[in-house]
């Protein structure tokens, strides 16, 4: 039965309110029902629409942004793109520092969509070539201009709160036993896990993190430590930012880099769903979860961003293999 036709006044007004799709072969695997919040449907394919659109709306209520203003961000490309979006629907410039490792095709659509776009290398937070350094130091260089700062601008977290988490909650009729997600920020497994848990204190909240990042140690042990690497994007992090709530999180689980790469083939061949690797780490951690702890309960998992973006990566062979990785076999 076709659903009712929704009508928007703008673009904007186009961001979440994302599908839940049940992953029946993931199901399988797990043996539990796994479900994925769709959010490779907001207008620019990533959940980052969410955050772009209600920083901007508060620094505008605050009075820091001002007509014909700039938005100035360090982004990994999702959020970049998702306040390009905002900037071109509300009149403002936007420039971004891209680390030059991710992908090109994030780089390109946040030109295409009219923002400049700087390139900073991959070094640590400390460093003043850090994109966001770089980032901080050009908000004091232009006039009229707006450091957005994601890390650390709770309207990174309470979007989700705001508006991810009720969804997630309507659509499974509150029947959720756990989320699986991966942090980059951590807005969004800090928002929703906040939300769910404010209804359901025996909601499970489970991070999915790459190696070479600092969340898994932070949450376990107190300790901020990194070991390894990864070739994800937008998940993991080298330093623990504001928007991650340590207290909303009960278990977190490091996922290798191919077991990652695996589950976004196998979502593409056996769901028909091209998300990115975030997405397939998400999965890959809510399978093992599954399989150890959650057996027969409904789990809900964060398809954050659109494989398209990773054409010239994750689905290509020759890359993955000078990263280490191989390209999984049908």
């Amino acid at each position: 039965m076709a659903s009712e036709p929704r009508v928007a006044g703008s673009p904007l007004d186009l961001i979440g309110g994302t599908p839940l799709v049940r992953l029946d072969s993931v199901s399988r695997r797990a043996g539990a029902e796994i479900w994925g919040k769709c959010e490779f449907l907001n207008p620019t394919g990533s959940v980052k629409d969410r955050p772009a659109r209600l920083m901007v709306e508060r620094a505008e209520a605050e009075g820091r942004l001002r007509p014909g203003g700039t938005l100035i961000e360090g982004t990994a490309g999702n959020t970049g793109i998702g306040l390009a979006l905002v900037a071109a629907v509300r009149g403002y410039r936007c420039v971004f520092v891209i680390p030059e490792t991710m992908s090109p095709e994030k780089i390109q659509f946040a030109r295409l969509l009219g923002a400049e776009v700087q390139l900073s290398p991959q070094v640590g937070w400390d460093d003043p070539r850090h994109y966001s350094q770089v980032a901080r130091r050009l908000e004091q260089e232009l006039d009229n201009a707006v450091y957005l700062n994601q890390f650390d601008n709770p309207a990174n977290l309470d979007v989700h709160y705001l508006t991810t988490g009720p969804e997630i909650w309507e659509q499974t009729g509150g029947a959720v036993d756990a989320v699986v997600m991966g942090a980059g920020t951590g807005g969004t497994i800090s928002g929703v896990g906040r939300f769910l848990k404010e209804r359901r204190a025996d909601v499970s909240v489970v991070l999915a993190d790459p190696e070479g990042s600092v969340y898994r140690p932070w949450v376990e042990s107190g300790e901020p430590r990194a070991e390894g690497c990864s070739i994800l994007e937008g998940v993991g992090i080298g330093r623990v930012p504001g928007c991650f709530d340590r207290d909303v999180i009960d278990d977190a689980l490091t996922v290798p880099d191919q077991d990652a790469v695996d589950e976004v083939y196998r979502l593409l061949w056996d769901e028909g769903l091209f998300v990115g690797g975030s997405s397939g780490l998400s999965v890959a951690a809510a399978v093992r979860w599954a399989r150890d702890a959650g057996r027969g309960r409904r789990i809900v998992c964060n398809l954050c961003d659109s494989g398209a973006r990773y054409r010239s990566t994750l689905f290509d062979a020759d890359w993955l293999a000078r990263h280490g990785l191989r390209r999984p076999e049908r």
